[in-house]
Order: C-alpha cells, then sequence, then structure tokens
C-alpha cells in the first residue's frame, strides 16, 4: 500500500482561497494477531509490517526476535490483518498476559485493562555506551531529518532514529504515530541483528512513559526526543537506567536522568 496520496483542498493565506493539492499520509487499521487471535488494532501507516510485528512484539514483552515463527501481512477489506505466529513458549506467555489495545495513533496506552500494566516497572538496560561528547549527541539529533521522505512529502508523520558513534545513522522508520516508528525501528534493528545498547534511540516526538517503556525492553540506554519529556518519563527512565535527553534543538538539549552519560567539552577536558 502506498504511505502517502493527493488529496485536493483549498488553501487560504492572506485573504485569499485558492484550490490546491497536498500530500496526505495514509493512515489504516492494522490489526495484529498473535497465534490466531487479535491482539491490538492500531492505527498506523502501511510500510515496515514485519518490523512493526517485530518491534511491537519485543517492546510489549510478547516474544523475542527468536520465538517469532512467521509474519503475514493480509489485506482486509478495511484494513491490513498482520498474523504473527509465534513458538510454543512465547504463545503460552502471552495468553497468561492476554491484555486488548485499540488505541489511536496519540495514545500508547490504550485498552489496557489495568493501572498495574500501564505503569509496569521497566527493565534495567545494561548498556554499552561509553560517555558520549555533547556534539555527537548533536550531530546524531541533527542527521535524522535527512532520513524522513513521509514526513517531507505530509508534514504529518514522526521518526524514530538508532544513531550509532562512528558510523553514524543505521536505521530510520517513519510512521504517523510516534510509538508505531519506534516500534517498527525496534523491529528493524531486531531483524538486522543489530544491538539496541550500542547506540542511541531517536524520536521526533516528546518522551512519554510508554516511549521510555519500549526504549527499555528493547535495551536501549539512550533515548533523544525532539520536545519535553513528561515527568513519569523521567522516572521511568531513572529507574530503567536509561540517559533521557529532551528538547533537542540545533543550539543545544536538556538531559533529564544519567546525565553522566553525556559529556561537555569542559567535563572532556577536566578528565
Amino acid at each position: 500500500m502506498k504511505t502517502h496520496r493527493p488529496v485536493s483542498g483549498v488553501a487560504c493565506r492572506d485573504g485569499r482561497c485558492v484550490p490546491r493539492s497536498r500530500e496526505l499520509a495514509e493512515e489504516v487499521a492494522v490489526a495484529l494477531s498473535y497465534n490466531g487471535s487479535t491482539q491490538a488494532v492500531m492505527m498506523a501507516t502501511p510500510a515496515d509490517l514485519d518490523d512493526f510485528a517485530t518491534g511491537f512484539s519485543i517492546t510489549e514483552g510478547f516474544a523475542t526476535r527468536e520465538e517469532i515463527v512467521s509474519i503475514e501481512a493480509v489485506r482486509a477489506t478495511r484494513g491490513i490483518d498482520l498474523r504473527i505466529w509465534l513458538a510454543e513458549k512465547a504463545g503460552r506467555r502471552l495468553n497468561e498476559r492476554r491484555r486488548s489495545m485499540a488505541g489511536p495513533v496519540g495514545c500508547g496506552l490504550c485498552g489496557i485493562d489495568s493501572l498495574e500494566e500501564a505503569m509496569r516497572p521497566p527493565p534495567q538496560v545494561a548498556t554499552r555506551l561509553a560517555p558520549l561528547a555533547a556534539s555527537e549527541v548533536r550531530d546524531a539529533i541533527a542527521a535524522i531529518s535527512a532520513h524522513q521522505p513521509l514526513h517531507d512529502a505530509t508534514r504529518s508523520a514522526h521518526a524514530a532514529g538508532f544513531w550509532l558513534p562512528g558510523a553514524g545513522m543505521l536505521a530510520v522508520r517513519e510512521d504517523v504515530g510516534r510509538h508505531n516508528a519506534l516500534d517498527k525501528l525496534v523491529g528493524g534493528l531486531a531483524r538486522e541483528g543489530v544491538a539496541p545498547a550500542s547506540g542511541i534511540m531517536l524520536i521526533t516526538s516528546r518522551a512519554s512513559v510508554d516511549l521510555v517503556q519500549k526504549t527499555a525492553m528493547a535495551g536501549c540506554g539512550m533515548l533523544v526526543a525532539a520536545s519535553a519529556p513528561t515527568a513519569a518519563a523521567v522516572e521511568t527512565a531513572e529507574t530503567a537506567g536509561i540517559c533521557l535527553v529532551g528538547l533537542c534543538r540545533s543550539d543545544g538539549f536538556e538531559i533529564f536522568s544519567n546525565p553522566a552519560r553525556i559529556q561537555s567539552r569542559k567535563d572532556a577536558n577536566v578528565a
């Protein structure tokens, strides 16, 4: 399926209204089904669906990459049925932790049936990163904008990227949902055998608690967000051992947890 298409409308600027056509992002219902039973229905961009299935399975704690037996995307009348088959042990584990999620793109926790599940403690992250120079973080922030073709065409898509120190931007995934973009990125890395602990996750949105949870489940020790995090996201990052960076601009950023992971020029000179 196409990720965007032209839609006619009227543009009004400076008191004048004229017909115009604009490229708009596609947004379709994607059902994620495990072993024949629908687990979640998300509104998403119809691209990188194998990555989406893999990443969602990992970040929600349903299965590891090795426990996913097969993935099949089936076109339906009103969307896509993303059929995921798990190994027997993972299937049993999922049945024990069954929940129903049906949420719009702006909400990553819709449908969770308990407060304990929504605010589940994140795993501790064992990062492989040595302390980074602030300039490296700024380079990573600047690099993601060059890898957002869907956003460039529509101005309505989020991106999630993975930056590897010394190598640059290894992967970027886009979606109308920020949670979906991060899941697609995690899935893409898993399918390529890239360890998230070796680099930085970047998102072109605010950092909410569920995005920090997903980063922890992926095993990445640093999350860099374009906007500010929530207070709960900071607390979750502290608990998981994640360095959470936000309010990223061309001239700098703010560090909200585990600041020792990033060195300023002054710190580097002292060392």
